[in-house]
């Protein structure tokens, strides 16, 4: 037993004997450092990303050059572009505005780079109706009501689910819902210019409106205040945020009281009429237009005939209308002031209703302007109307916002109107509320 114990204790006396010490361990042990050297890029690699590089070169020069002489091409093709117009030069019109004996209205407004021309002619048209009515000459506030418009919009793209238009565009009767619901401003306690603003440009801010919008329903994000309350952040951005009281002939008062105590207009004294087939007549019915965004269900439908005639009546007895319909036409041309419609497009002995229709049902007649009508006189065989119009086509000719629009333009091309109610008091009495269908 002692034997085997000293065998095995061998190769452990061995190998304490054979172990060096701490101090030389330390010593001779080796530490292996860190240090920075220039990156070499392998060769080849090189090469081949170089003869890329110098292929992709010349692709993209000629590219270039392509697209250089593309642009040139197109930018020619604008410069030398031609539309076609009709040739006025043997046209009787109106020599001016002061012709027409017109009520009383404030001068031309533009819209600048807006689509709201909807508000500008519906503003135009109360300002006129509250002369008339109170004797009061006060400019009112239009981007007060587009602010609101564009609330009531995001409103209704959450409750739809994004099932629902969202531009610029509306109609007339959207004034009169905003202002029962929010009141209006004089124009100067807001007119929705940021300070050194002179001009208004919508395209920024509803191009940045729409984008969210897309993004709320592309993560189907529907809470409605959340919405809204960022809507208002980028409006008020680019607007500023509308006041929700302010002093006025030394009196503090919300929108709404001065609409009730300083306008005194009854809203629901003013009714929209329109003149299609698509539904019967007399009847009210849905404005079936992409710009009728909620969509609303008032305007009461009537023949041609009875749809010229109140048109030929407001204007007969001192009234206005704001009216809208369609202005990308042959026979309208802002550099001559005039709107007509030519033989050529159609001759004026074959505008009818169904003529009419026609261009409604194909889209050649399309809602894609509003302006404010104001007074009719008779020229040669035909009725012109005296029209202020915000848009910058009216703006190229003599007046400045004001054109002349001839009987035939209004009775095939303009598709909707508003007006009091007193003008049309016989129609009312004819024309059934939808649940009387």
């Amino acid at each position: 037993m002692r034997k085997i114990m000293a065998v095995l204790a061998l190769p452990i006396i061995f190998s304490l004997v054979m172990l060096p010490s701490a101090a030389s361990a330390k010593k001779h042990m080796w530490r292996d450092h860190v240090k920075y050297e220039k990156y070499r890029r392998d060769p080849v690699l090189k090469m081949l990303k170089d003869q890329a590089d110098s292929l992709k070169a010349v692709r993209d020069s000629i590219t270039t050059e392509i697209q250089k002489k593309w642009k040139e091409k197109k930018k020619e093709e604008r410069e030398n572009r031609k539309i076609i117009r009709f040739d006025f030069s043997h046209i009787k019109k109106p020599a001016s505005p002061t012709v027409f004996k017109a009520p009383f209205r404030f001068p031309p407004v533009a819209q600048y780079y807006t689509g709201t021309c909807w508000c500008f002619s519906t503003t135009s048209f109360f300002e006129s109706e509250v002369a008339r009515l109170t004797g009061q000459q006060i400019k009112l506030s239009e981007m007060y009501t587009v602010y609101w418009e564009y609330v009531e919009k995001a409103k209704g793209y959450v409750e739809k689910r994004g099932y629902q238009p969202f531009g610029e565009g509306s109609e007339s009767d959207a004034v009169l819902l905003i202002w029962k619901k929010y009141g209006v401003v004089p124009e100067s306690v807001y007119n929705g210019l940021l300070p050194g603003q002179k001009m208004y440009y919508h395209e920024d801010m509803a191009k940045e409106m729409s984008d969210y919008l897309h993004f709320v329903k592309s993560h189907n994000y529907w809470d409605e205040d959340e919405v809204v309350a960022h809507v208002r952040v980028i409006l008020d951005k680019y607007m500023g945020r509308p006041p929700e009281a302010f002093e006025y002939n030394g009196k503090t008062m919300t929108p709404k009281e001065f609409l009730a105590d300083v306008l005194k207009l009854n809203l629901d004294d003013y009714v929209q009429v329109i003149s299609t087939l698509s539904i019967p007549f007399y009847t009210y019915g849905e404005y079936k237009f992409p710009d009728n965004w909620r969509p609303t269900k008032t305007y009461c439908n009537v023949p041609l005939d009875d749809f010229y005639k109140y048109i030929k009546s407001a204007t007969g007895k001192g009234y206005t209308l704001c009216i809208g319909g369609d202005v990308s036409e042959p026979g309208y041309n802002g550099y001559e002031d005039v709107a007509i419609v030519p033989t050529f497009d159609i001759p004026q002995s074959y505008i009818d209703q169904d003529s009419r229709e026609l261009r409604i049902y194909n889209k050649t007649s399309g809602d894609d302007h509003g302006i404010h009508l104001l007074a009719r006189k008779r020229i040669g065989n035909h009725d012109w109307y005296l029209i202020k119009d915000s848009s910058r086509a009216a703006r190229h000719g003599k007046f400045m916002g004001y054109m002349f629009y001839r009987d035939d333009y209004i009775k095939l091309k303009m598709l909707s109107y508003t007006v009091h109610k007193d003008i049309v008091g016989d129609l009312l009495k004819k024309c059934k509320k939808p649940e009387q269908k």
